[in-house]
Order: C-alpha cells, then sequence, then structure tokens
C-alpha cells in the first residue's frame, strides 16, 4: 500500500495569492497538518422561538412586580416559572405512570 504525500499549505503574500491557491486546491490535500481541535458546546444557549402571548393586565402587572423585586427582567422570570412548572408536571406524571 502506497502511502499518501503530505502537503504542506504555502504562505501566501496576500490575500489574492491566496485566493487564487484555493481556487486550483482541495483544502481535504491539507488536513493532514491540522490538529483535531475539541469544543466543548454545553455552553451554547438553546434556540428560541418568539410568541405572542395574551395575558390579563393584573398578571401582568404583577409577574412585572416580582421581576423587579428580584432584579430580573419580566420576560427572564416568566421563562423560568414556566421552566419550573414544565419540570414539575412531567415529574408529577412520570411519577403517576411508574410501574
Amino acid at each position: 500500500m502506497k502511502k499518501k504525500k503530505v502537503k504542506f499549505i504555502p504562505k501566501f503574500k496576500n490575500e489574492d495569492q491566496e485566493r487564487e491557491f484555493w481556487a486550483t486546491h482541495d483544502f481535504t490535500d491539507y488536513l493532514d497538518q491540522f490538529e483535531p481541535v475539541e469544543l466543548d458546546l454545553s455552553e451554547l444557549k438553546p434556540s428560541t422561538e418568539s410568541i405572542s402571548l395574551r395575558l390579563p393586565q393584573y398578571l401582568l402587572a404583577r409577574i412585572k412586580q416580582i421581576a423587579n423585586f428580584k432584579d430580573v427582567p419580566y420576560q427572564s422570570l416568566m421563562k423560568i416559572f414556566l421552566a419550573e412548572k414544565v419540570r414539575e408536571e412531567l415529574q408529577s406524571r412520570q411519577v403517576k405512570h411508574a410501574p
């Protein structure tokens, strides 16, 4: 079996020279030069989706009041409340349906 010859990326004088090089060369021929990089994606924020939610004015006012006491944005507080309630509901369903 024949060994693959390692190709090295040349030094470029400017971006035009580099652009011309990559227009005629395949990047995958040069992968042997690079060390693998380990990525930690655990801190990524989950994707969000915007929704419209109608609440009674008094309820929104109370939520804003609580958020003010806690010194957090009211929309963040609403997400926290929703997440807590969803977790509670799911946990209670698991207990009820456990064999």
